[in-house]
């Protein structure tokens, strides 16, 4: 009769590995044959004992006993002889932790797939206003043409792996598990080239530069991706093509600074127009002209916003704003008449036309008791 391994342990099927450990070596030395004077009933309980602990500190192991019991490895104690009667202890662990930890025999090895490649494009932000058709050229390796992506020499083909029976895998038994390998005879692909292709060496791709169109649709940003499905590497053996992506990079511009599809510009005004108010036009990337209303008495750092003057909705309809930051400049070179004309404007103010400054100067004399 075997003993449940958790009772064995004195622990609950729940108990975290440092309970095993620690059990286990209360029981150890209780029961060591060292220790009993070479009773036999002692030291059958000690090996019993250590089989328990053997199985249950290793997580794999103690996972195919919690499903499987004692049955997980009855099939597997002797030499290997009947490891087929269970399924394979491979099937075990491929029911529990799936196809990573043994099995496989199943499903032949599939192709494969070609990788993906990455193509870092800079456009201008005109360009990503009006969207651009381009022309790439890219290094990438391509399936062979004289084998037709097979690996083969013309006129002959590749035949199943005599060692792993087209499987692509191999399995040895290691102690109580059964390891499940590539193949080495045919690289895990289940498949062998007796007469390798001259032009592709058996590979079944080839290295060629390849000229690509390429259609940046109006409204990119930074970080786009632009997916061209099957434009990757070939895969080997005639397997499927990887995927190209362009990834979209804007130049900066020397007036416009973006934040999704809105623009942002400064634009410096007279301090006339400041405070008379008036009207200014910015070019926009769309080739018009936009007018901005200055309202009087405008004031540095107020922003005025033109709506649908800004970038285009990435496929969608519709564009953002164009927002305009005012920076009222002050003259710095004046002709004597203007000087004289600024002269006679500040012996007439009042205080009032300017209601900031006076209120500011206010606080200060309230603040200090001036």
């Amino acid at each position: 009769m075997q003993h449940d391994f958790y009772e064995l342990l004195g622990v609950e099927r729940t108990a975290d590995a440092a309970a095993i450990k620690s059990a286990y070596r209360k029981l150890a030395m209780q029961y060591h044959p060292d220790r009993n004077g070479g009773c036999k009933e002692n030291e059958d309980k000690f090996k019993a004992i250590s089989a328990a602990y053997e199985c249950l500190k290793d997580p794999q192991k103690r996972a195919a006993y919690d499903r499987f019991g004692h049955a997980a490895f009855e099939q597997g104690m002797g030499n290997g002889a009947h490891q087929a009667d269970f399924g394979d202890i491979g099937d075990i662990f491929e029911t529990i932790f799936g196809s990573a930890f043994g099995g496989g025999g199943a499903a032949r090895s599939r192709p494969r797939r070609g990788a993906d490649l990455r193509y870092d494009m800079e456009v201008t932000l005109e360009e990503a206003f009006h969207g651009k058709s381009a022309e790439i050229k890219v290094e990438v390796s391509v399936g062979c043409e004289p084998c037709g992506g097979s690996g083969a020499a013309p006129g002959t083909s590749r035949r199943g792996c005599d060692l792993c029976k087209g499987f692509g895998k191999v399995r040895a038994q290691q102690g109580l598990f059964v390891i499940e390998r590539p193949c080495p005879n045919c690289h895990g692909s289940g498949q062998v080239i007796e007469q390798p292709c001259r032009e592709c060496r058996g590979e079944g791709r080839v290295d060629r530069v390849q000229a690509l169109d390429v259609e940046i649709p109006p409204g990119v940003d930074n970080g786009t991706r632009i997916r061209l499905g099957g434009r990757g590497e070939a895969g080997p053996n005639g397997a499927p093509p990887g995927d190209l992506y362009i990834f979209v990079h804007v130049r900066q511009h020397p007036v416009f600074q973006r934040e999704g599809t809105t623009l942002f510009t400064q634009v410096p005004v007279s301090f006339t127009t400041a405070a008379l108010g008036g009207t200014i036009e910015i070019p926009g990337l769309d080739g018009e002209s936009h007018a901005i209303d200055i309202p009087a008495g405008i004031q540095s750092g107020r922003q005025l916003r033109k709506r649908g003057a800004g970038m285009p909705v990435l496929q969608g309809r519709g564009r953002g704003d164009l927002v305009t930051e005012i920076v009222v400049e002050t003259p710095t070179k004046l002709t004597p008449r203007q000087r004289e004309l600024l002269c006679e404007f500040r012996e007439t103010e009042t205080g009032e036309e300017c209601p900031e400054s006076a209120g500011f100067f206010a606080k200060l004399k309230s603040a200090f008791g001036a």
